[in-house]
């Protein structure tokens, strides 16, 4: 049960911290947002303000902000729906009501034969059941339809849609959901610093020797500067690391600094599983930092260097050959959340960091339906110094979604047989 909390609230965060990204820059660009969604599938509650319906929804795996003319905000109302709108004091129609679920006695009831909510607002249709007169009705600007799951939401007139509003704030759009996540990760950071009272110098200087350790057993010291691994210079803590756990079970050759003297020392990496693979440890710990500013600044260096394990693991995946164990989706996070929770939370907060490092920069990758996708998009408009055609564009995102969902149910699928199936 533990895991199964830590693993919504982590979930949540990540989502309503990256989405909260697009629906502050779209706000301020003049963008309408019709809805921000923590949650997918049934609607929970919801909750109207300033134009915007905040929905809970029963799946918490993701959320969604939903802008007034993007691809994936329909608003059009089909011929034939029936409706029961609320007429204002103005003679326009204030809230059209297309679901079974909402009634108001005051609403006239309409079959609709057709409507214009982008631009000349207005619903024509039959009122009261009466075939022999087409009734026109006028549309305010700020009216809201209840949706057929019962959601109010406001209509999406032309001058606050999306595409209304300059390239370059499309652009800025796009980028603040995965923007959202860096600052998180550094946030999450450096409270994990404040929590651990000290942080790594990242410097290849050992720090606290585990009692009954491979590094005890070895001889190693509080103090001793590990310069070398198997000949290979390691300056900082990370190639350490990296380097140590890269030999699990494997004997490997130290060059050890001491009080000014070097000597070699042959040691045998501990083999540790985790997240379904093998890795190397000696049982030591870095020098640590206790000033303000070291746990500040921790938060900015340790983003970096896991935005440089990122991408490392990226080019491999590029150019070494692609397997899929390097990609784990709600399973496997589910997993590795199970297994952070278990040692704590700081080990949370500090996994939480990596997670969403992780969603922003993959986010940012420039696959169609991803925000790294939009981006390039909005590039190739700004270039071109005109919109991409709508049908173009369509297809291109359609596909992207496609390859989405392929590699997703491969993922998950493989995720479950690696943690699940034994």
């Amino acid at each position: 049960m533990t895991a199964i909390i830590t693993f919504i609230i982590v979930f949540g965060i990540l989502v309503i911290v990256h989405e909260f990204g697009h629906y502050y820059a779209a706000k301020k660009s003049g963008i309408l947002v019709r809805e921000f969604s923590v949650g997918m599938g049934p609607k929970i509650v919801a909750y109207r303000k300033n134009s915007t319906t905040y929905t809970l929804r029963l799946l918490p795996l993701g959320g969604y902000v939903r802008m007034a003319g993007a691809q994936d905000d329909d608003s059009e109302i089909k011929p034939g729906t029936m409706s029961s709108l609320v007429v204002g004091e103005n003679n326009k129609v204030t809230k059209i009501i297309i679901s079974s679920k909402v009634y108001e006695a005051n609403a006239v009831p309409v079959q609709i034969s057709k409507a214009d909510l982008v631009d000349e607002l207005f619903i024509e249709g039959f009122e009261n059941g009466d075939e022999s007169e087409t009734k026109r009705f006028d549309v305010d600007h700020d009216a809201t339809i209840v949706e057929d799951d019962g959601t109010e939401v406001q209509i999406a007139p032309r001058d606050v849609q999306l595409q209304s509003v300059s390239v370059w704030k499309r652009m800025i759009t796009n980028f603040a959901g995965p923007f959202n996540n860096f600052v998180l990760a550094i946030l999450c950071s450096i409270l994990a610093a404040f929590m651990m009272g000290s942080v790594s110098t990242n410097s290849n200087q050992l720090g606290v020797i585990q009692k009954d350790s491979v590094a005890q057993q070895a001889g190693l010291k509080e103090n001793d500067i590990i310069t070398k691994v198997n000949g290979n210079k390691t300056s900082n803590w990370m190639e350490l690391a990296t380097a140590i756990q890269k030999n699990p079970g494997k004997k490997i050759d130290l060059t050890v600094k001491s009080h000014g003297n070097t000597r070699s020392v042959s040691v045998v990496p501990k083999t540790q599983k985790s997240n379904g693979q093998k890795y190397g440890m000696l049982g030591v710990q870095s020098q640590r930092d206790y000033s303000l500013g070291a746990k500040f600044k921790f938060g900015f260096t340790s983003s970096i260097q896991t935005t440089q394990a990122i991408f490392s693991q990226l080019g491999k995946m590029l150019t070494g050959g692609f397997n899929i164990n390097q990609l784990a989706g709600p399973v496997g996070i589910y997993s590795m959340t199970s297994q952070a929770a278990s040692m704590g939370v700081i080990t949370v907060i500090q996994f939480m960091a990596m997670l969403s490092l992780n969603l922003g920069i993959v986010n940012l990758i420039p696959i169609p339906a991803l925000d790294g996708g939009k981006i390039v998009m909005n590039i190739i408009e700004a270039i071109r110094r005109k919109p991409i055609p709508e049908q173009y564009e369509t297809v291109v995102s359609l596909i992207g979604v496609g390859i989405l969902v392929v590699l997703m149910v491969a993922v998950t699928w493989n995720d479950i047989q690696r943690f699940f199936i034994k």
